[in-house]
């Protein structure tokens, strides 16, 4: 991290703005030296100066360039920030006369990674700066900013805490046994103290559920035998033509996608092709991919229709979804009734009128509980990579729990109480491996 890098951290394309970021021991001094204006070594900290940029006495772009000093930094560095006018061309040039000078052209999530490594942020919390950026739901942005603000860090801390707590005494007790006042760890009141672990961290799975519901959306296949308005219905749901609509049985072949948000959560919504038995290539393999979509899928939203009694098909559909998360929503309720149905969450309606859809979608909101979902307390993990390591975590605390009604002597059930400690470090990034920070930086845009 002795070098100078930087990166353009706006989206590329024609804009108003673009914005140029350098981050470094020699950023100031080596952006002075392009740059026509005031001599930016000499200048406070967090300021904005207007000139030009410059290279062979020619006028590259009129800029404003925010001059940012260590250690009161996004990184901690010495940052500057160029702002031209936005366009491919000028932005592009002004970057190539900065490598030319010197200064290296930064990896993906490399200024974030400096955060990181210089001590400004934790590991969880600059995940959740990717998050922020990803955000598609004013839910999914306030997840993140809780995350970024450390607020999920503090309970992870709060738990490891707990564990070292446990651990100095246990260390104590082998180490000097005549020390007094601290608390002899036995076999008979261990559990107690593994148990008040195992506890804090069950809290935050359950509550981890929550957060990947923001964070991942709700996947849902709408499935039913051709030609019984599934595409009608995905039309409808969303409020464009997002499929194609025919009286032509086995018109959807393929899977088509779509999202709605629904109370700050992302609805993945997909249309499958209808199940049936058919010696149509093409239209087997649709079938055959809308069987696996239905394994893989939040919920299912079955499509009957009202005009016609059940088919061996849609029998055959409720077979395969009877013990999986289901809404049924027959159709067409605006012609005569021949279907004979009765079953869990079913909602009629038709899409030609758009009658139904605000009770299929408050029945989503029931079976989801969303409404349950608070705003102003998202202080909870939804990354995968921090869930994996709270679970291990938990099977570490299990398996000391099981050692101990097994009577291995203390010393030895440490090691698996030690194990949960570190694991839980690699959230924060108190404990972690090279290879890890690799990884997770390079999921980042470049310039952030």
């Amino acid at each position: 991290m002795d070098d100078t890098i930087c990166a353009i951290s706006t989206a590329q394309g024609i804009g108003a703005i673009s914005i140029i970021r350098v981050s470094g021991k020699d950023a100031i001094s080596k952006v002075s030296k392009i740059f026509d204006g005031k001599n930016l070594s000499d200048v406070p900290t967090h300021t904005i100066h207007y000139g030009h940029i410059i290279k062979d006495n020619e006028i590259i772009d009129e800029v404003l360039i925010s001059v940012m000093k260590a250690p009161k930094t996004y990184t901690k560095e010495d940052i500057v920030e160029i702002n031209t006018h936005g366009g491919i061309s000028t932005t592009k040039k002004v970057l190539e006369i900065l490598l030319e000078n010197g200064i290296r052209k930064a990896e993906p999530g490399e200024f974030t990674k400096r955060a990181f490594l210089n001590g400004r942020i934790d590991l969880s919390e600059a995940e959740a700066v990717e998050n922020l950026i990803k955000s598609e739901t004013d839910l999914e942005r306030k997840l993140a900013l809780n995350q970024m603000s450390g607020k999920v860090s503090e309970k992870i801390k709060k738990v490891r805490d707990l564990i070292m707590e446990l651990l100095a005494n246990i260390e104590v007790n082998i180490d000097f046994p005549e020390y007094e006042d601290a608390l002899v760890i036995t076999l008979n009141n261990l559990p107690i103290k593994l148990n008040e672990i195992k506890q804090e961290l069950t809290k935050l799975l359950n509550e981890a559920k929550i957060g990947k519901l923001i964070e991942n959306g709700i996947k849902v296949a709408i499935v039913g035998r051709p030609n019984v308005g599934k595409s009608s219905l995905l039309n409808a749901l969303l409020g464009e033509n997002k499929a194609i609509v025919t009286n032509i049985a086995g018109t959807t072949r393929d899977i088509i996608e779509g999202e709605l948000d629904l109370k700050g959560i992302r609805l993945k919504f997909i249309d499958t092709a209808g199940i049936r038995k058919t010696t149509d290539i093409v239209e087997k393999l649709g079938v055959d991919k809308t069987l696996n979509v239905i394994e893989n899928s939040n919920l299912i939203i079955h499509v009957l229709n009202n005009n016609e009694e059940l088919t061996k098909e849609d029998k055959d559909i409720m077979s395969k979804i009877e013990n999986l998360n289901y809404i049924t929503f027959i159709n067409k309720d605006d012609l005569p009734t021949k279907i004979n149905y009765n079953s869990k969450n079913v909602i009629k309606g038709n899409t030609k009128l758009a009658n139904g859809l605000d009770s299929l979608k408050n029945k989503i909101i029931e079976l989801f509980e969303l409404e349950k979902i608070s705003t102003n307390n998202l202080e909870i993990v939804s990354s995968a990579r921090i869930i994996a390591l709270i679970k291990e975590a938990l099977v570490s605390i299990d398996n000391a729990l099981n050692n101990v009604s097994e009577k291995i002597p203390v010393d030895m059930i440490s090691i698996d109480i030690k194990k949960a400690w570190d694991l839980l470090g690699e959230i924060t990034g108190e404990t972690y491996q090279e290879e890890l920070l690799n990884t997770l930086f390079s999921k980042f845009c470049l310039g952030k």
